[in-house]
């Protein structure tokens, strides 16, 4: 089993400063592009938030366009920069959204279980998971607890030690930290938001934030920082499930590097 997990694309109106000075639209098309070309090919692709950049209606038809090229499922949660109806409304007819409520839901990938959570809070930056939110989980892990499930968001469940950003992180991690360590067959927590790689042990399991399809943050680490942008390579991570391995994760860099100098083939 092979998951292609993407995030923080920022789709923006066609025309708009983020798709002219940043073409965001323009790195998700190579995003998919490159997803499509590995070998072997994902079984599915994680979305982990922040899809577009202002929620609107616009943006999700472009949204919807361009991820209509990937040739293998796909699966999407909420961002700080979504809107949530519009964001159903979008992709409604996939199947595995629900009809109302938050935008939560598990999907049965074979070897794998996917939970995914909504941290999505209107109008904040920061994210969040409240009583009802975590209870949900609590009861699906709860539901197959010999199953070794993913769970995705977009926010986070630690503080990254980039100060400026940790000001826009996740509410409720203590309550999140207390449901996980109940069940132990959470392989991984994948997230995105901070725009770099950052791995953190979370409640006897693995939290991990996937880089921007487009542009990633500086690592700042002084306190206090700032926030800024900072050209490097967009990042497509590639979680590997082997049965007797357990999940492995790799980068797979989203840049023409020239071809591969081989050493031995076999």
């Amino acid at each position: 089993m092979l998951l292609a997990q993407i995030s923080d694309f920022h789709v923006g109106k066609l025309g708009s400063s983020i798709d002219t000075e940043y073409r965001t639209s323009e790195h998700l098309r190579r995003a998919v592009e490159h997803i499509n070309r590995l070998a072997p090919r994902p079984d599915v692709v994680l979305c982990t938030g922040d899809l577009v950049d202002e929620g609107s209606t616009e943006e999700y038809a472009r949204l919807v366009a361009l991820l209509a090229e990937l040739t293998m499922p796909f699966y999407v949660v909420p961002g700080n920069h979504d809107h949530r109806e519009n964001l159903r409304a979008a992709f409604g007819g996939r199947g595995y959204l629900p009809a109302e409520g938050f935008l939560q839901y598990t999907v049965d990938l074979g070897e794998l279980r996917l939970i995914a959570l909504d941290t999505h809070v209107p109008g904040a930056p920061g994210g969040l998971l409240c009583a009802e939110r975590l209870a949900w989980l609590d009861a699906r892990l709860g539901e197959e607890p010999q199953r070794a499930t993913v769970v995705m968001q977009h926010h986070p469940p630690f503080r990254s030690g980039i100060s400026y950003i940790d000001t826009m992180g996740l509410e409720g991690i203590e309550g999140f930290t207390e449901v996980v360590a109940r069940h132990p067959q959470v392989e991984r927590v994948l997230c995105g938001h901070l725009h770099r790689p950052i791995v953190r042990r979370v409640a006897g399991t693995v939290a991990m934030t996937c880089p921007s399809t487009s542009h990633q943050l500086e690592l700042d680490l002084r306190e206090p920082g700032r926030l800024a942008l900072v050209d490097e390579p967009p990042v497509c991570l590639l979680h590997v499930f082997r049965e007797g391995l357990g999940l492995i994760t790799h980068s797979s860099y989203m840049r023409d590097f020239g071809a591969p100098h081989v050493l031995v083939e076999v």
